[in-house]
Order: structure tokens, then sequence, then C-alpha cells
């Protein structure tokens, strides 16, 4: 996939590569990242408890998709770095709706994505694997990281390398009755669930132990971002978000 990028062409998987000063009189940098918006995030992450994650193959979808999940009423959302134009969106979204909604980036798979994004503005980052180097680089900038994990392993490493929220992925065979088992045998981790969550089951998840969820196809299907079905989507988000606020925030 090539996007095009001011007078560039570039793999849209690596928009960032060799152009971080492109955000930067936005006002966004590491040194934006203090103890307060690390908190500030989590405690966005305990109100809200559920994310909006984004891969989209097209760039013009990217907006009008993630546009109709707030509508819906996402206040966290994530967009993906295998989207083409990915870190435009992050500053675009970010630029619209600050203070409104919370803006984080995935797909993040070295310390310079993460660098990038964050110049970008994005508020959190998300890896799909741990990465102990890019959660340690987060950790000592104050910047919340959740990296991807599948094991009970991977997430107390991740736990333990600095992240205060470990996403687990890709799904594992047991569904909430795993994420019940993992979160009470270790109540210091903050499980995060993507894949396998669904429009119905969120708050099912939230009940059964996980801090927050993510959605994804469930909520962007294939089928709607195709037919530009941005009322599905928003329908989508809105079924969602009533299973998440029927349990209520986190206390953390």
């Amino acid at each position: 996939i090539i996007a095009e990028y001011g007078d560039s062409w570039l793999p849209a998987m690596h928009l960032s590569r060799g152009m971080p000063n492109r955000f930067l009189a936005r006002g966004y940098s590491t040194a934006r990242h203090t103890k307060q918006s690390y908190e500030r995030v989590l405690d966005e992450f305990a109100m809200h408890r559920a994310c909006a994650v984004l891969r989209t193959s097209t760039s013009e979808a990217c907006p009008k998709a993630m546009g109709a999940a707030v509508d819906g009423g996402f206040r966290i959302v994530e967009f993906t770095l295998t989207t083409p134009d990915c870190l435009e969106h992050v500053a675009n979204f970010r630029a619209k709706h600050d203070s409104e909604v919370m803006v984080g980036c995935g797909t993040i798979m070295c310390q310079q994505d993460a660098e990038d994004a964050v110049e970008a503005g994005s508020e959190f980052i998300v890896t799909p694997v741990l990465i102990p180097d890019v959660v340690e680089w987060c950790r000592d900038r104050d910047i919340v990281c959740i990296p991807g994990c599948q094991t009970p392993t991977e997430l107390y490493n991740g736990y333990k390398h600095g992240a205060p929220l470990q996403k687990v992925f890709p799904g594992v065979a047991g569904g909430t009755g795993w994420i019940k088992s993992v979160s009470a045998a270790l109540p210091m981790l903050r499980l995060n669930p993507t894949s396998g969550v669904d429009l119905d089951n969120a708050g099912d998840y939230l009940r059964n132990g996980a801090a927050s969820v993510g959605l994804v196809a469930p909520l962007f299907t294939p089928e709607a971002i195709l037919a530009q079905d941005w009322d599905q989507i928003q329908a989508n988000a809105r079924r969602v978000i009533a299973n998440v606020e029927e349990v209520g925030p986190l206390k953390r």
C-alpha cells in the first residue's frame, strides 16, 4: 500500500519515518507528557473502559469511520500505523477533539515509531507484541504504553517493564473465563482484551476482571467500511457503549 505524504511517497506502514518535525509546530512532543498527563490517561481508561481501534486500508475512510465511533459514544480511540496516513489522522483528530476524546496510536514496533506517534499528538502508545525497549522508553517519559501480550508470563513481564495496562492479544481460548482466572491470580495487572470482544460481550469481559476493552472488527465491520455506512458504525458504537456503561467505571 502506498500513500502520498506531502511531496514524498512512502509505505503506509512507515509514514512517520524521517519527518517527525512535521508535527512539532502543533505543539506535541515527548516533553509535554508529565506524571499528571500519565495519570490522566489512566483515569480516562478507568472512566470510559472502551477503546475504538481502527485498521483500514484506505486513508479516506479513516476519519469518517472513527468520527462515527465517536458520535456513537467512544471517548478513547486508537489509530494503527497500518492505516495509510495514520499520523496525519492522529494529528488532525487530536486537534479537532482535544480534551473531548483521547487519541492513541497502535501497531508501534520500535522507539522511533513511538516518538513519531507522540510528536503527532498520540496520548498513549499500543504495541501488538511485548517490545520491552518501547515499554521502557515510554515509561521513562511518562507515556502510557499498552503492550500486546498472549500469556500470563508476557502480561506480567509487560507490567514489570513499566506498562500500566496490558493488551491481551490475540484472543485467548476461554475468553471471559481466562480473563477472570488471570486477573484473580495476578491482581496487579490491568488487562485490556481486544480480540474476542464484540458488541454484546464487552460488558461481560469487564465484569470478569478486564480493566478495559478494545473494539476492532466488530465495531468497524469490513462491510460497513466498504459501503461507507457510517450510520452502522455509529449504531455499533452505541450498542457497545451501552453494555460498557452498565458495568460502570473502574476504581483505580
